[in-house]
């Protein structure tokens, strides 16, 4: 059988010249498009890849530290830790997820509905300000879309005895209130920034730190004037005599005349900043700076500067306060009892409201409002405290005879404790007054001369008899010091005119009288225990305060006890 070899057809040749033509052209194609993109288009691509891998992710910056005039820290900042998940690449569902919220003590629930409110985001935080140790157990899960990142959270040492005048910051260690506020751009750092390298498939956590773009600069540290040990005895006193006396708030400050500066500043109710879960609007207002009282008989030492000032009277003027009434415009003004004729002296240290009266009416209205201005009153003290008041000072010109006569003991106008600490300071600082400051050793260009510095001595040997045994204000006497000051004691103001039942009880003084180095004002806001006099219920509370300030300022003595100086006397074979 003859066999016959098979021929290719044309058809077929050409089909198969032209598969292999297509086959050339791809494999040409691809190591075309692979040399564009290896050479041409490598620093696109490999720039593309770093978006996609990298990110540049903000450096806390540490807030600075607040210290007392001493050096002890007050309010400092620590590390802490804040957990956070990129809802694009968690898996909200899974087991490791629910063990995580389980650890930050959240429902299993909670990180599945941050996910479902935020499905486009690729940042949310889940809890902040966990401890380094907390932190570090949720790394261990490795769980894909969740980070860790750094920041700091402000903690105060001192608690709540100085809470009101430090005030806080929020979560993000911005100052919210009081020195934190006043002092935040000095304190506040500035954050740095670095790029980092993420994981890849989407993990979206950090494997390695690429380069530190811009290094974070750390708040400056602030040092006040305030001393730790005065601002705690402080509290402790004003604690127990608000909580004594059944009183609704009180306040007391401690100032340096010769300076202005601020050494203790306290107030109940208190609070604690550490604890901002429980802070209340109410309750974190430092009530020294903003709540305006009546100072009662605590403005009658200005009255009688202004009178001195004015050369109406001199230190033996007398004052007719027989039968202890006296009508003005109408309005009787009383004494407890009848005076009879005094002395200016007298008129003070006996707290004499027809006294004070007739000599504020015999005094220049423009001298009378001269001389309470340039002491502080209706102005802030520049002490620069966030929501400081001005208090209320009405122009003398918009005066009538009564509205004279009862600012002269204290009505009619309104202060606040620091304000009238500043106003006690002149007559402390023979005349002298500063801007108040909270940070040590302030600097002055110049003080102003409020009174002459005869007058400011002459109304402190005044108020010297204040506290002497058949004053007003004995119980503010302070064992081995000459202490001057002044009770005060102020209906409060209700609608239709001035209750009977509510008052504030004030003591504004100094020590040690010959060279005063301290000022001390007490406020105890309606006290509902019984008393609620200046000398029955403030008086004592500054005596122990400025008893403990100045053994702990190492203030030496300058009035031993009459019987200690007879009996040394005696020893050393001296005549008494």
């Amino acid at each position: 059988m003859k066999r016959y070899r098979k021929q290719s057809s044309p058809d077929f040749v050409y089909r198969r010249v032209f598969v292999l033509g297509l086959f050339v052209l791809g494999m040409a194609l691809l190591a075309g498009r692979a040399v564009e993109l290896q050479i041409f288009e490598h620093n696109v691509l490999r720039g593309e890849g770093n978006v996609r891998q990298t990110r540049v992710v903000e450096i806390s910056a540490h807030r600075g530290t607040i210290f007392d005039r001493n050096g002890e820290p007050l309010a400092v900042s620590t590390p802490v830790d804040s957990i956070w998940i990129n809802p694009q690449r968690l898996d909200a569902w899974s087991e490791p997820v629910e063990v995580m919220s389980r650890m930050l003590g959240l429902s299993k629930h909670a990180v599945r509905d941050l996910v479902q409110k935020n499905p486009t985001k690729s940042f949310v935080y889940v809890k902040r300000h966990l401890s380094p140790e907390e932190a570090e157990a949720i790394k261990k899960l490795k769980i894909r879309g969740v980070g860790v990142q750094r920041e700091y959270r402000r903690y105060y040492p001192m608690g709540e005895s100085f809470g009101h005048v430090l005030g806080f910051t929020n979560i993000d260690d911005v100052g919210q209130e009081g020195l934190e506020l006043a002092y935040n751009d000095w304190l506040k750092g500035v954050p740095g920034a670095k790029r980092v390298m993420r994981e890849g498939r989407g993990g979206g956590g950090v494997i390695d730190v690429i380069e530190r773009v811009k290094a974070a600069r750390p708040g400056r540290d602030l040092r006040l004037s305030l001393d730790s040990r005065i601002q705690y005895l402080a509290y402790r006193e004003l604690k127990a005599a608000v909580t004594a006396n059944r009183a609704k708030s009180g306040s007391i400050v401690v100032l340096d005349p010769n300076t202005g500066e601020v050494l203790a500043m306290v107030n109940q109710p208190f609070f604690n900043p550490n604890n901002r879960a429980s802070i209340k609007g109410d309750e974190y207002r430092n009530r020294a700076v903003t709540d305006l009282f009546e100072p009662g008989s605590t403005s009658k030492p200005f009255t009688i500067a202004a009178a001195l000032e004015s050369g109406e009277f001199t230190v033996n003027s007398l004052v007719d306060t027989s039968p202890g009434k006296y009508y003005v415009s109408g309005y009787p003004i009383k004494d407890r009892r009848n005076l009879g004729r005094i002395d200016l002296g007298t008129i003070i240290s006996q707290s004499s409201n027809v006294g004070v009266s007739k000599v504020a009416l015999e005094v220049p209205r423009e001298t009378l409002w001269n001389t309470y201005r340039q002491a502080g009153f209706g102005q802030t003290t520049g002490s620069g405290f966030p929501g400081e008041s001005h208090g209320v000072f009405r122009d003398y010109t918009r005066w009538y005879p009564l509205d004279q006569a009862t600012l002269s003991f204290g009505y009619g106008f309104s202060v606040t404790a620091l304000q009238l600490a500043r106003a006690y300071s002149i007559f402390a600082a023979d005349g002298v007054i500063h801007q108040v400051s909270f940070v040590a050793n302030p600097e002055r260009a110049s003080a102003a001369q409020a009174i002459s510095p005869e007058t400011a001595r002459t109304v402190r040997n005044m108020l010297l008899r204040v506290v002497q045994p058949k004053g007003t204000g004995y119980r503010a006497a302070v064992e081995g010091y000459q202490v001057a000051g002044k009770t005060g004691t102020a209906r409060k103001a209700v609608k239709g005119g001035y209750s009977k039942d509510h008052f504030v009880a004030v003591f504004a003084g100094m020590a040690p009288a010959t060279a005063p180095e301290l000022v001390v004002v007490v406020v105890i806001n309606d006290p509902s225990a019984g008393e609620y006099y200046g000398g029955v219920v403030a008086a004592p509370v500054f005596s122990r305060v400025m008893a403990g300030a100045l053994r702990q300022l190492n203030i030496a003595p300058d009035g031993l006890p009459a019987r200690k100086k007879v009996a040394d006397a005696r020893a050393d074979g001296g005549a008494v």
